[in-house]
């Protein structure tokens, strides 16, 4: 249950208070079941003071103004995690006949602006390929950036940070995916959590089906490029032999499994996934078996056994054929062998948008650098934004780069990047901090200084501290940790904390912007994993 003091809202006007359930944390919030393999109906009722508006993830609410009582009811069984409470200072507008969107009333004008008519249109298509829509509403709310995570798919109400406005794309593919869950997550959900495979990869899938057939083969492939890239990223930094690589991962006693959210359960989930609809020879006839099982499983929770010989029955060719033994790409082997994906789909359709990208980075990154003149005649301006973090992710990964490189790079792209989304804008000043590029840093600061999200700011802080730059990061957050929420301003202490001395505690509401001192915790006993979980991924449950 997360506190937030008016400070840490857009509005500056009234205290805002949130849950985030995903994965094991609703037990502090109510006595339940807390695991995925129970479901129940529940009801709530919430006291609020005047002014504050209450919502939560049911299909049912009434409010009774002179007593400040808000009462809710969901009608359909759900795990105990997908109960969530959210209240503040929110006003809604209708943006579809079944979805409005909630948020601080200086933020509803560009969440109207940029989701108006779209949420229908992704609901309609997500119908088309694995039956109605059964939560009757779908509701969003904008959450301040304090929201842990991107988005959360609570039904009939999903929960998403403020942040990822700017970022159309982004923004686009999170709540695709949110949608998604409503059948894959939501309707039908894995019954332990060292599965969550089969929730988040089959919702990768099933969004990108959706993403298809609203957008194109073409968005889509480049969409898939950027997160298998990342993938591999997390790979190198994992190595392949990790456990955590496994789709069906072994959750030791006292594990949170939230530790276990990382790219395989996305991505290799979903390539398994993908490579049980090529099986198929046409993607729609695995939509149809995907319907069928939502149809059979709906309001069920699952193992993968459950959804693998399902899959087999609906297609007694391929049972005969014994697909699930085929040399190599067993499905026991794909399920609990570490590393990459056993396979990877086709991205060839995506090439008219992913070429650009790969020939300027080699320009970039072939030596001698006799390209420039080339290479700075591209706009990045009219690129899609997964081209430009695709391209940049890909000169982060080649980090650092020699001095002539990173300064040409300023030269040419620093301003165009300026007036980008923060998506874009943070890869960039994590090129300028791993490659110590000195006149672009007042532009970390800058950043650092307006942004209150972990997922902008994270990554940053990681990288100045792995590097050369810790008195620099030691200096904006004594600057800004007022205006972070405690959570993150703990987490990021733990990092500045790193390799020092501990330090003696310091009373926080005695110190003025002339205390020389900073303001640290003692390391704590268990490192952090930031550059792991944070920086390559930002994670929709």
């Amino acid at each position: 249950i997360w506190w937030l003091d008016p400070e840490l809202t857009y509005g500056n006007a009234k205290p805002f208070v949130f849950t985030q359930g995903h994965s094991v944390c609703n037990r502090s919030f109510f006595p339940c079941f807390d695991t995925p393999a129970v479901k129940c109906t529940y009801s709530a009722t919430v006291k609020a003071p005047a002014g504050i508006q209450v919502l939560m993830s049911a299909t049912q609410s009434t409010y009774l103004e002179e007593e400040g009582v808000y009462q809710f009811y969901m009608e359909y069984p759900v795990p105990a995690y997908l109960v969530a409470l959210v209240a503040g200072d929110l006003i809604h507008a209708d943006i579809g006949p079944r979805s409005r969107v909630w948020a601080e009333p200086c933020l509803l004008p560009t969440a109207i602006s940029k989701l108006s008519g779209m949420v229908e249109r992704w609901l309609t298509a997500a119908e088309s390929l694995y039956g109605p829509y059964i939560w009757g509403r779908y509701d969003i709310v904008f959450l301040p950036p304090s929201f842990p995570i991107v988005a959360m798919e609570n039904p009939c109400l999903t929960f998403i940070i403020s942040s990822i406005l700017e970022s159309d794309e982004f923004l686009i593919i999170d709540v695709i995916h949110e949608v998604a869950h409503s059948w894959f997550g939501n309707a039908v959900t894995n019954a332990t959590w060292e599965e969550m495979w089969l929730s988040e990869g089959l919702a990768t899938y099933a969004q990108r089906r959706i993403t298809t057939e609203t957008y194109g083969a073409a968005f889509t492939c480049l969409e898939t490029a950027f997160r298998l890239d990342a993938l591999h990223r997390q790979m190198k930094l994992l190595g392949e032999d990790n456990p955590v690589s496994k789709l069906q991962v072994k959750l030791e006693p006292g594990v949170n499994p939230s530790n276990l959210m990382n790219l395989f359960t996305y991505e290799k989930g979903y390539c398994f996934v993908y490579y049980l609809s090529q099986l198929c020879g046409d993607p729609r006839h695995f939509d149809s078996f995907l319907r069928a099982y939502i149809e059979k499983y709906k309001f069920t929770s699952v193992v993968a056994q459950d959804l693998l010989d399902s899959f087999l029955n609906y297609f007694p060719e391929l049972k005969e054929q014994c697909v699930e033994s085929k040399a190599g790409l067993e499905f026991e082997r794909w399920l609990n062998a570490t590393g990459p994906p056993l396979a990877e789909p086709d991205l060839s359709q995506g090439s008219s948008l992913t070429r650009p990208v790969e020939t300027l980075f080699r320009l970039w990154t072939t030596e001698p650098l006799d390209s420039v003149a080339a290479a700075s005649s591209v706009d990045l301006t009219k690129w899609r934004t997964f081209q430009t973090v695709l391209f940049l992710d890909r000169l982060l990964d080649g980090s650092p780069l020699p001095h002539e490189v990173i300064k040409k790079l300023s030269e040419c792209y620093s301003s165009q990047l300026d007036s980008m989304n923060a998506e874009i804008r943070i890869r960039w000043l994590q090129i300028v901090v791993r490659n110590d590029y000195y006149p672009d840093l007042y532009k970390v600061r800058r950043f650092l200084e307006n942004q209150m999200s972990r997922m902008y700011t994270i990554p940053l802080y990681e990288d100045l501290c792995t590097g050369t730059l810790k008195s620099f990061a030691l200096e904006i957050f004594y600057q800004t940790q007022n205006q972070l929420h405690p959570n993150l301003r703990k987490t990021i202490q733990q990092i500045l904390s790193q390799g020092l001395n501990p330090l003696p505690a310091i009373d926080t509401t005695t110190v003025t912007t002339d205390t020389p001192a900073m303001v640290l915790e003692d390391k704590v006993s268990e490192a952090t994993n930031g550059a792991i979980s944070l920086r390559d991924v930002n994670v929709s449950a």
